[in-house]
């Protein structure tokens, strides 16, 4: 058997090489999902929209259905690190451990066996030596046995020479016996010190060995399922995410995100009414188009060419088109009142606890109160005057709104006009004056033109003190302009 001790060393020592490549192979893994998560952070905050412009965007179905697959991606990568934390620490570091212990392990049992074969060795080198010095005395003895037969035979020998020959011969087969008798007991000895090494001691050492090995086996094995039970876990939570993508393309809706945005822009601005013909062989004067509506302000964005700055925008929001505009103005009584009620409130806990303190002189001095009572009830009287500020300016927004209802169904009833009318201004019309833009203005809204600052323009329609005028470009292009960008010329 112990022509195999190589072969067990070297099988188990490959053994412990295949835990520590499937450590570093699995540390390597854990690698891969820790850089991919980390890409696919990186990726979903490269493209997450933040900030007021795209929180506007995201009322949108489709934006916001973006967003949510941003969100749910970040999630699955939380669950790729959850993978490689789970991985390291419950195969590598586990494995690690439990692999230091089989070297330590090992190393004992090779070290007993080990010992246990040179102590055999000595052993047998003993018995060696017991041999040879047995062989060697029992040499000597039979030689001087017949050296002291030669010596009685000899006639010439004296009798003391015979007796000292005979005494010394007799010396030599007595040393040479218990050479002998030491020689078999220590064969006596090597041969049970054997068989206690290969029948007991060795087999034990291989046995252990063996059950170590296997050991390993089952542990490796257990790492192997692992690395695929650690990924099965997460597995839900993945499909969630998938899901969840799913359902955020499902939830796109293409028509309301189309009336989100034409209720969000709409202007308000009514149909213009037909030109009239002005038969100017009549000498009838020019006339300027009553039934053609006022276009009020739009929020458009106003990009100037030159260093000239853009007058800023009504505080009262007449620069929006109606219907922005009576958004705007709702969104800001609703926000004056809450903070009025809000500060009426912080009034009244104030006038409670001077109360308070007027009874009760020992919990605080009320004079220290009146500061404070003072500012809120100044708070209070700028709160409601702004309010009062606001609710006449959407009060007369409605009843312009009104009047100009009125005016268009009267003017339907009395010249019998169909309810559809065309945007553009087809009929060519005299001018009423000129001007000369001092800002560039875009007409995004309907009814609206864009000019460009220095840009000649002739007059169509004055404005009716809704700041709007209408004018006619060179180009023949026609529509309602900002009556504060331009400048009328002689």
């Amino acid at each position: 058997k112990l022509d195999q001790y190589d072969v067990i060393d070297k099988h188990t020592q490959s053994g412990l090489d295949l835990v520590e490549r499937y450590i570093k192979f699995v540390k390597e893994r854990t690698e891969i999902e820790q850089n991919y998560a980390k890409q696919l952070r990186s990726l979903t905050k490269k493209y997450y929209r933040r900030g007021s412009k795209e929180e506007q965007e995201c009322r949108y179905s489709n934006h916001a259905s973006f967003q949510d697959i941003l969100n749910e991606l970040n999630d699955y990568a939380g669950q790729r690190e959850l993978i490689a934390e789970n991985m390291m620490t419950g195969i590598c570091v586990e494995l690690t451990k439990f692999l230091q212990d089989l070297k330590q392990e090992r190393k004992s049992h090779l070290s007993d066996a080990k010992k246990a074969q040179q102590t055999l060795e000595s052993s047998f080198k003993h018995l060696e030596s017991t041999k040879k010095r047995f062989a060697k005395e029992w040499a000597e003895a039979e030689k001087a046995t017949q050296q002291a037969d030669k010596t009685e035979s000899d006639p010439n020998a004296t009798k003391p020479d015979v007796e000292k020959a005979r005494q010394h011969a007799h010396a030599r087969t007595h040393t040479a016996e218990e050479c002998r008798n030491d020689y078999a007991a220590e064969l006596q000895k090597y041969n049970k010190e054997q068989n206690l090494f290969y029948y007991i001691e060795i087999p034990q050492f291989f046995n252990k060995l063996q059950e170590m090995d296997e050991r390993r086996i089952r542990r490796l094995a257990g790492g192997y399922c692992q690395f695929s039970d650690i990924e099965k876990k997460v597995l839900p939570i993945i499909s969630k995410c998938l899901e969840g993508i799913s359902a955020a393309g499902g939830k796109v809706d293409e028509k309301q995100d189309s009336m989100l945005l034409i209720e969000q822009h709409k202007s308000g601005f009514e149909q213009p009414g037909d030109v009239e013909f002005e038969d100017y062989s009549h000498g009838i004067k020019p006339a300027t188009s009553e039934s053609s509506l006022n276009a009020p302000k739009v929020r458009a964005k106003l990009w100037p060419f030159g260093k000239k700055h853009k007058p800023p925008p009504a505080e009262d929001f007449s620069h929006l088109p109606p219907e922005q505009r009576k958004k705007k103005l709702q969104a800001k009584i609703d926000d004056i009142a809450k903070e009025l009620q809000k500060t009426q409130d912080q009034s009244d806990a104030l006038e409670k606890m001077r109360g308070v303190y007027e009874q009760n002189p020992q919990l605080g001095d009320p004079s220290s109160l009146e500061p404070q009572i003072s500012e809120t009830s100044q708070n209070i009287g700028r709160l409601r005057g702004e309010l009062t500020k606001y609710e006449v300016a959407m009060q007369s927004l409605k009843s312009r709104n009104r009047q100009r209802i009125i005016v268009l169904s009267e003017q339907l009833e009395s010249q019998h006009l169909y309810s559809e009318f065309d945007d553009e201004f087809d009929d060519v019309q005299t001018p009423i004056g000129q001007c000369k833009a001092i800002y560039t203005f875009e007409g995004n809204s309907e009814g609206t033109i864009s000019i460009t600052e220095g840009e000649q323009l002739s007059v169509m329609e004055d404005d009716k003190g809704d700041g709007w005028m209408r004018v006619l470009k060179a180009n023949g292009e026609e529509g309602y302009i900002p009556s504060s960008y331009v400048k009328l010329v002689s």
